[in-house]
């Protein structure tokens, strides 16, 4: 089973527990499929607007056992308050040798940081 950590968006905090990204991440569904089942072993968030926290966050994951950092659908397709983050694609550009982006297309999540 492939360990993984979650990045969420600050601002669903308060309305959405996560409870699906647990759930499709045990089951392999959605942008897990391509993983299969997962542990989740951190879930934390972007550290707020506009999200330069996140591949500090994504290392710490990594450093604490993630074999894949997962940026959930509330930071990729702005679910539930409808404000994607730009950011994901920013962050890629600007640390090439930290990041490598891998896009799923089935899901709702989109499998983000991967640190090499």
């Amino acid at each position: 089973m492939k360990k993984i950590g979650i990045i969420r968006c600050m601002q669903t905090e308060d309305i959405c527990p996560g409870t699906t990204d647990f759930s499709f991440a045990a089951q392999g569904k959605g942008a897990f499929e391509e993983l299969g089942p997962c542990e989740v072993i951190g879930f934390v968030s972007c550290g707020g607007c506009p999200g330069k926290r996140a591949v500090a966050r994504a290392r710490m994951l990594v450093d604490r056992g993630a074999e894949a950092v997962a940026l959930a659908s509330c930071i990729c397709k702005g679910n539930p308050i409808q404000l994607p983050l730009p950011a994901p694609r920013d962050h890629a550009r600007r640390h090439p040798q930290e990041t490598g982006r891998q896009r799923s297309r089935s899901g709702s999540y989109t499998l983000g940081i991967r640190m090499r």
